[in-house]
C-alpha cells in the first residue's frame, strides 16, 4: 500500500458573519471532500499543540513525524535548501521578500506586488554585493516574491532578529543579535549593511524603472528574516523504511523534504498563489502515485496565500478548485489518501491561528463514521477524534502494515 498526505495550506479558518457564521470551507462548493468524508474517517488536528500558532515549517516537520523543538533552527535554511542552494554548516540563511520601499525607507508593499518576473536578474545583481566583512553573500530568488539569502564566513550567528517589519507602512525594521554575543552582534551589523546595500543596488534596476514606468511597485529592497543554521534531521526514508518524495510549490516545503532526504518533484506552472496550475499538480500527483514511490508529501499554497490577503472570496474560490484536485486523486487505487492542513490561516486575522484543523484518512479498512461533509466542525464528530500532527506517521505507517509491534 502507498501513503499521501496531502496539506492545503492554510485551508482552514474562523467563522465570518457575512458567510451566515460559516467558514469559507463551509461555504464551499466542495462535493468531492464531502465525498471523501463519507468514505473515511474523520477527526481535528493540532499540527503542533492545542492554541500553539504554527508556523508552515515548524507544522509541516511535526506532520512528518520530527519535534519542531528539537529540530526547527528557523526558517531560512529550508527556504535556502528549496530553491537549490547547497547550505553548509556554520552558514546562515534568511528567508526574504522582495519589498517596496520608498526613500525613507518606509516599506509601502512587503510583496513589491507580488511580483512574478525579473527576480532572478535582481537576484544576479545582489550576488555581485560586496561587504567590508570576510563574509560571502549568496542570495537566490524562489517563487514569486520570495528568497533567500545565506551568508557565509567565519564568526557568525543565527541569533538576530528580524528585519521584516511584518505591516505596510512601517520602516525597515533594525537587526539586533538576541543573545549579546559577539557573533550575534556582527551577523546583525552585517544585514543590517546587507539590506542598506540591496536598497542602493535595486533602486535604480532597469527591472523596477520599467516596473515604476508600469504603475508597478519596484522590488527595490529584500526584507530578511527567520534566521537559521542547517539542522540536523534524521533521514525520513531511514526513519520509516519508505521511498518518497514531495510534490510542493514554495520553497519552504521543498527545503523541508529536501533537507530530510526526500526527492522533490518540480511542477511547471506550480506559483504557491491562487494562479497556480492545479491540473498540472494532479497529474503530477497521479503519475507519481502510480510509480515507486511509497509515500508522497503534498503541498497546495493559494489557499494561504487568500487568507493572508484577507481575500474572502479568493479564499472559497481557490477551496472549489482543489476540490477537483481531490475528486481525482481519490480514484488512485491502493492508497490511504490523508487530507488535511497545516495550520488555519482566518480571513479576520489575515495570519495563522493555533485553531485545529479538520482531517480525513480514506483507504482500505478505515474504520469509516458518520461524517458526511468537510470542515472545521463537522469534522469534530469523527471518528479520529482530536490528534497531532506527530500522531499522523504513526497511523498512517499503522494502517499501510509497516509499523512495529510496541512489546511482546
Amino acid at each position: 500500500m502507498k501513503g499521501i498526505i496531502m496539506i492545503i495550506d492554510g485551508m482552514a479558518d474562523r467563522p465570518l458573519e457575512e458567510l451566515g457564521n460559516k467558514t469559507p470551507l463551509e461555504a464551499a462548493k466542495t462535493p468531492n471532500m464531502d465525498r471523501m468524508a463519507q468514505l473515511g474517517i474523520n477527526g481535528i488536528m493540532d499540527s503542533i499543540k492545542p492554541g500553539i500558532r504554527p508556523g508552515s515549517d515548524t507544522a509541516h516537520l511535526s506532520i512528518l513525524g520530527y519535534d519542531p523543538y528539537k529540530v526547527y533552527t528557523g526558517r531560512g535554511p529550508f527556504e535556502a535548501a528549496g530553491v537549490g542552494v547547497n547550505v553548509l554548516p556554520g552558514d546562515i540563511a534568511f528567508r526574504c521578500n522582495f519589498s517596496t520601499a520608498n526613500e525613507e525607507v518606509i516599506i509601502t508593499d512587503r510583496r513589491a506586488g507580488r511580483i512574478r518576473e525579473g527576480t532572478a536578474d535582481l537576484a544576479n545583481t545582489l550576488n555581485s554585493m560586496e561587504l567590508e566583512e570576510d563574509v560571502e553573500v549568496i542570495f537566490k530568488e524562489s517563487t514569486g516574491h520570495r528568497a533567500v539569502l545565506v551568508l557565509r564566513g567565519e564568526g557568525l550567528s543565527d541569533q538576530v532578529s528580524d528585519a521584516d517589519p511584518k505591516h505596510d507602512g512601517k520602516k525597515v525594521k533594525e537587526v539586533v543579535g538576541l543573545d549579546g554575543s559577539p557573533d550575534a552582534n556582527r551577523t546583525a551589523n552585517i544585514l543590517n549593511k546587507v539590506i542598506q546595500k540591496s536598497y542602493d543596488l535595486l533602486k535604480d534596476h532597469p527591472i523596477n524603472v520599467k516596473r515604476s514606468e508600469t504603475g508597478k511597485p519596484p522590488a527595490n529592497i529584500i526584507l530578511p528574516r527567520g534566521a537559521g543554521a542547517v539542522p540536523e534531521a534524521e533521514p525520513f526514508n531511514e526513519k520509516y523504511g519508505l521511498k518518497s518524495a514531495c510534490i510542493a510549490e514554495t520553497g519552504l516545503i521543498q527545503g523541508i523534504a529536501n533537507i530530510v532526504g526526500m526527492d522533490i518533484i518540480e511542477v511547471e506552472g506550480a506559483t504557491g498563489g491562487v494562479d497556480t496550475n492545479l491540473d498540472n499538480i494532479t497529474d503530477s500527483i497521479i503519475k507519481n502515485a502510480t510509480l515507486d514511490y511509497d509515500f508522497i508529501l503534498i503541498n497546495i499554497d493559494g489557499a494561504d496565500e487568500a487568507g493572508h490577503d484577507g481575500n474572502l472570496n479568493e479564499k472559497v474560490q481557490f477551496l472549489e478548485k482543489v476540490d477537483d484536485v481531490v475528486g481525482r486523486v481519490m480514484e488512485v487505487e491502493d492508497l490511504y489518501f490523508i487530507l488535511t492542513a497545516d495550520h488555519s490561516t482566518p480571513i479576520s486575522v489575515m495570519d495563522h491561528t493555533g485553531d485545529p484543523v479538520p482531517l480525513i484518512i480514506k483507504g482500505p479498512d478505515v474504520r469509516v463514521d458518520q461524517v458526511d461533509e468537510f470542515n472545521e466542525r463537522a469534522a469534530t464528530q469523527g471518528g479520529m477524534c482530536r490528534i497531532r500532527g506527530s500522531d499522523i506517521m504513526n497511523i498512517l505507517m499503522d494502517l499501510m502494515n509497516r509499523s512495529s509491534k510496541f512489546g511482546a
